[in-house]
């Protein structure tokens, strides 16, 4: 089922697209070394093994472009738990008992403009309390989670050992305490 956001349209992912997702992953490397993030995904992360994964578990999605019909981006929403979030130094989640979304692996094609305001509309849509966690020399990345408002929370440590800043969003109910 396809979901108009904003001027795209974001739809699930299936099998089919894992070339694509493999291309857009690449040029999202591609952008993250043109501005100063060298280490953040390895030429063979995120690979077909990663997206199929996140394809099983009915979480992978394609933003499209409307006029052409072509995946501008993708983007992983997943729900909760995220086992690399179990342990956070150096600070704390602002909520740990309630259920939450995680956001992995944005990935555009290169030059497109208001993926992340899609994706996190597309999100916000869906969910009260939001997770993202990105490498330090992200700038881009950590930049937008600060438009969002998110609330860096602290280090976690993904399955290689690399550590990633921890983010945290919680909106509406889910803020309040309702």
């Amino acid at each position: 089922m396809q979901t108009e956001v904003q001027n795209f349209i974001v739809r699930p992912a299936c099998e089919a697209d894992i070339p694509t997702m493999l291309q857009l992953a690449d040029e999202g490397r591609q952008t993250m070394r043109a501005n100063g993030n060298m280490r953040q995904w390895s030429p063979s992360y995120p690979n077909t093994e990663v997206f199929r994964r996140d394809i099983e578990r009915q979480g992978s999605f394609l933003v499209i472009e409307p006029q052409t019909q072509r995946a501008v981006a993708t983007f992983a929403f997943l729900a909760s738990p995220e086992p690399t979030y179990a342990v956070i130094e150096g600070g704390a989640w602002i909520d740990d008992t309630l259920p939450y979304y995680v956001i992995h692996r944005i990935a555009a094609k290169h030059g497109s403009k208001g993926i992340f305001d899609t994706i996190m509309n597309f999100a916000l849509e869906r969910c009260t309390n939001l997770r993202m966690d990105t490498h330090r020399d992200n700038l881009i990345m950590r930049h937008l989670l600060e438009k969002y408002n998110f609330s860096y929370c602290g280090i976690i440590h993904v399955a290689n050992g690399d550590e990633r800043l921890a983010y945290q969003l919680l909106t509406g109910e889910a803020n309040t305490g309702k």
